[in-house]
């Protein structure tokens, strides 16, 4: 018998194929994440609502739309390594894990960082979380397959392109402080171990900014 989650998370991916959400390997990871474990407890009515919600530190948990629109640019393929910078409350970290691929996540800030380790781990994720600058990206597990932005930036920090593998994808919002543009940057290979970047961008979006040095300081 459904519960009434189960229901709600059907009229979720309903209405996500509806916008035009097409990879079957996204909605089936989205149909299993729990997304109710992500968000506050007065919030947990609301986690199958295609929705922004507000979590600790004044951070949000994505739209599940932006979160589907994101994850199928990534072009995420199973056995691969990705690196998510902001893992927020943990639920794109567990997006990617139940795609197949082996995660990695940055977050700066401590609270936050806690409370998705401490989640990820009780509904058995192995994601591998670190606290620090995600604009250095993780150079120690570098060169990554994809990567993910998950925090608004004027423009792509160096380290991230330097461990992007080649052919693989980035995955961004860059713009300003009211709204970014999705932007998808395949790094491909060229003569003599140089590359270029091949970007294409998307609709509208908003996000809270990435704090670094070279973006947003607070």
């Amino acid at each position: 018998m459904m519960t009434l989650n189960d229901l709600k998370k059907k009229d979720l991916i309903d209405e996500l194929v509806k916008m035009g959400i097409r990879d079957e390997n996204v909605l089936n990871a989205i149909k299993k994440v729990r997304r109710e474990y992500f968000v506050k407890e007065e919030f947990k009515k609301y986690a199958y609502q295609n929705n922004a919600l507000p979590i600790d530190c004044n951070q949000t948990i994505s739209q599940p739309y932006t979160v589907a629109f994101m994850t199928e640019k990534l072009e995420v393929v199973p056995g691969t390594r990705i690196l998510e910078i902001g893992t927020g409350s943990g639920y794109q970290a567990a997006i990617l894990e139940e795609m197949g691929a082996e995660v990695y996540s940055v977050e700066r800030i401590k609270e936050l960082y806690l409370k998705a380790l401490s989640t990820l781990q009780k509904l058995g994720y192995k994601v591998k979380l670190r606290y620090g600058d995600g604009s250095f990206g993780w150079e120690e597990h570098a060169p990554y397959k994809g990567i993910i932005v998950t925090a608004a930036t004027p423009k792509i920090p160096e380290p991230l392109i330097d461990q992007l593998d080649y052919d693989g994808v980035l995955v961004i919002p860059v713009g300003d402080r009211i709204s970014q543009q999705i932007w998808q940057v395949k790094k491909v290979k060229t003569e003599k171990d140089n590359y270029q970047l091949k970007i294409n961008k998307f609709d509208s979006f908003r996000f809270v900014p990435l704090v670094w040095k070279n973006g947003w300081i607070e």
